[in-house]
């Protein structure tokens, strides 16, 4: 997108493209060709195997494998397997790039996560295992513990996905319930070395959380699990019930000797992306607060606490020059049962409660979208919302609390025109929030 410097003052200052273009500003530095190449392992004795998942990993094994071409020194024979959601496949010469679903897993998935363990169990001491993680990979490795089929595992996740748990609490639980997340597909890697490199989509930038942590172990316990699982009221199958019974299922730890080989790089996070959009904010003339690159919350509170700052900021006054408030860090949306609920997602039911509070107030804008490209389950990355966006929905009869209640605050910002499209983006680290607010 073509940079437009901000001023007030120019008539031709458009407050939408300039927070698009801070949006892309975000994404396009943490997108694999921009930032792989600063973490390249050497080339090994023997073969370099790719394994991968998430919705960034099509882009990391493209640039991967880009990057070993123009290296002279690379002579290792390239390839593997890698999964991504359906429509953010690549073409690659030597790894093979599978689509999946996302959230919810399909058949396509499972299938591509029984090959990547056995891809991994194949590799020998002289060999290179590579995993490209990154969001969106618990979903599309679906491969279920012993004891558990593929709609055991669908009923799982599904049940997250409406409990309202932050990201890392639905990970731990998702790890317990797995022949390959919690670290199992990286000690199938064993004797080989292996490295994992890492766009985070987690608050905190733990990589044992980034899609449940395939190749990555940590402390998670089954006695967290359930903690979890009665905090949000969780219903589980019986077959799942059993596989949380059964010690034999727990993943490995840390301190396992097989992990003596393993390493990880986190090649890009939220933290890096807000980073390089308030270096951009400030160069077109914003003052620039960073609020956190790790917001966790109901996505509705959230948006309203966001809101009520922002009225604070503007009556206390904001100085001499535009106001830059961003934000990252993943929100949440609970669904409670058998409850009906419409279109959205977390980002736009942020920005619909976020847009009550500002009702009225002029010359403030704000942008909350997901860096992935999708936010929830529809085609939109996020949306807009400023001062009057509640009087144009009720001029269409939306009522915005309404909407809010029913979990369809895509449909409002359907109605108004204010959704932003941008198709599958390679990336993803997690939502990014935006608020512009000027004289």
């Amino acid at each position: 997108m073509k940079q437009k410097k901000f001023n007030v003052g120019n008539p031709e200052f458009d407050p939408y493209k300039f927070l698009e273009h801070l949006f892309y500003v975000a994404v396009n530095a943490s997108v694999p060709a921009a930032v792989i190449g600063d973490h390249m392992p050497q080339s090994p004795k023997g073969k370099t195997i790719i394994v991968g998942a998430g919705k960034a990993s099509a882009q990391m094994a493209k640039a991967f494998e880009q990057h070993c071409k123009n290296n002279p020194d690379w002579d290792s024979a390239l390839g593997g397997l890698v999964v991504t959601q359906y429509g953010a496949e690549e073409n690659c010469e030597h790894i093979e790039i599978v689509g999946a679903s996302h959230p919810v897993p399909d058949r396509s998935g499972l299938e591509a996560a029984k090959r990547m363990l056995q891809l991994v169990q194949d590799a020998k001491k002289d060999d290179l295992v590579v995993a490209l993680i990154s969001g969106g990979g618990s979903s599309l490795l679906p491969l279920p513990a012993k004891g558990m089929d593929l709609a055991d595992k669908q009923k799982l996740n599904e049940a997250l996905l409406a409990c309202g748990a932050p990201i890392s609490k639905m990970n731990a639980v998702r790890k317990m319930f797995s022949q390959v997340k919690g670290g199992r597909l990286g000690i199938a890697a064993h004797p080989a070395p292996l490295l994992s490199l890492v766009i985070s989509d987690v608050p905190g930038d733990d990589p044992a959380l980034v899609a449940s942590g395939p190749t990555i172990a940590d402390e998670s316990s089954a006695k967290e699990a359930v903690q979890i699982i009665k905090q949000y009221s969780i219903d589980l199958s019986g077959g799942a019930k059993k596989v949380l019974l059964d010690k034999k299922n727990l993943p490995p730890k840390p301190t396992d000797q097989k992990f003596s080989k393993s390493s990880y790089q986190i090649i890009s996070s939220a933290k890096l992306s807000l980073e390089a959009a308030a270096k951009e904010a400030k160069k077109s003339g914003c003052e620039t607060i960073i609020l956190s690159d790790a917001i966790e919350g109901e996505a509705r509170e959230i948006g309203r606490e966001h809101g009520k700052m922002i009225v604070e900021k503007i009556a206390s006054g904001i100085g001499e020059k535009p106001l830059l408030i961003l934000s990252g860090g993943e929100t949440s949306v609970t669904i409670a049962k058998g409850q009906s609920y419409g279109k959205g997602g977390r980002n736009t039911e942020y920005l619909l409660a976020l847009a009550i509070e500002i009702s009225g107030i002029k010359n403030v804008l704000c942008l909350s979208a997901d860096t992935d490209g999708r936010d929830g389950s529809e085609d939109n990355a996020g949306a807009f919302c400023d001062g009057k966006s509640l009087s144009r929905m009720a001029s269409i009869n939306i009522e915005a609390e309404k909407f809010i209640q029913k979990h369809d605050a895509w449909s409002a910002f359907k109605g108004v025109g204010d959704l932003l499209i941008t198709g599958p983006t390679g990336t993803n680290v997690n939502d990014f929030r935006a608020a512009l607010i000027w004289f």
